[in-house]
């Protein structure tokens, strides 16, 4: 019986891939159908269709997994180089390119080739190559460098990793300035800021923020750079006011003295209470 899957229209990476993964390793027959999204659910049960990567159906995201996981886990494809594409898949199909290297590359030309192709089975018959090549290269080929027998390119890569990437390194992005006077502001005045406001506020986004910003803070993640800061303007506080601890927690921008004393022992090693108790004997 000829299996038939169906999607939303204008696909650009997961719903090509599952396609792929559908028709080389589930059912070589399977019929792939795209439709606009509000016809997804109402078109499946016409056409006795699986629909996929759209909520709500059991093909779909779970956690930061993609479909192209689902699939793989829900049929049982033990296969390491399944696996390596699937790192990639996920890392184009949730902007999380720190997944895997090659996932902003997969990302780049499926989202090319999504505005040169508008027919949807044209782009999916390109991309049926474009993963069986991506295949091949991730069971055989994976270990292979470009530069491995290429002196010429070689060189150039080392003169960039000697010269001009150390150069680069140098170089601070404009915006990390702004967000430091942001962060100090709300370390000043204890308002309270997330990474979602931060990003809209300097129009970028916030998968790339989040990613970035530990490269110019510390090596610290965005929700501990705040603390950190908290921590520190407590200690001042601590050091150079009589400040009950509960005050000294609103101040610093804590829900409560429980969660500022769990945060503080964290940071220090010991609770604020014993912090400024070994003051007092100095």
């Amino acid at each position: 019986m000829l299996m038939k899957w169906i999607t939303r229209e204008h696909p650009k990476i997961d719903r090509i891939a599952c396609p792929w993964l559908i028709k080389r390793f589930i059912d070589p027959d399977a019929e792939i159908i795209y439709v606009p999204v509000d016809l997804v659910i109402n078109k499946a049960a016409e056409l006795n269709a699986v629909p996929f990567d759209l909520p709500g159906v059991e093909y779909t995201h779970y956690d930061d997994q993609c479909t192209f996981d689902y699939f793989i886990r829900k049929h049982h494809l033990k296969d390491v180089a399944l696996d390596r594409i699937a790192a990639i898949v996920r890392g184009a199909d949730t902007d999380r390119h720190d997944f895997a290297p090659q996932a902003a590359g997969l990302s780049a030309i499926f989202m090319g080739l999504s505005k040169n192709i508008p027919d949807d089975h044209e782009l999916l018959e390109l991309g049926m190559w474009i993963y069986d090549g991506l295949y091949t290269w991730a069971k055989y080929l994976y270990k292979q460098k470009h530069t491995k027998e290429a002196p010429v390119e070689q060189m150039l890569l080392e003169v960039y990793n000697k010269y001009l990437k150390q150069s680069s390194a140098k170089r601070t992005p404009e915006w990390t300035k702004e967000l430091k006077e942001m962060i100090q502001d709300q370390i000043d005045t204890n308002m309270h800021l997330s990474l979602q406001q931060v990003s809209q506020d300097l129009e970028i986004n916030p998968s790339y923020l989040s990613r970035e910003f530990s490269k110019y803070f510390e090596n610290l993640s965005f929700g501990d750079y705040i603390r950190k800061l908290r921590i520190e303007k407590a200690t001042s506080l601590l050091e150079t006011t009589a400040y009950p601890l509960t005050e000294i927690a609103y101040l610093t921008g804590f829900s409560d003295q429980s969660h500022f004393n769990r945060i503080f022992k964290k940071q220090t090693g010991i609770t604020a209470s014993e912090y400024r108790k070994n003051l007092l004997k100095k």
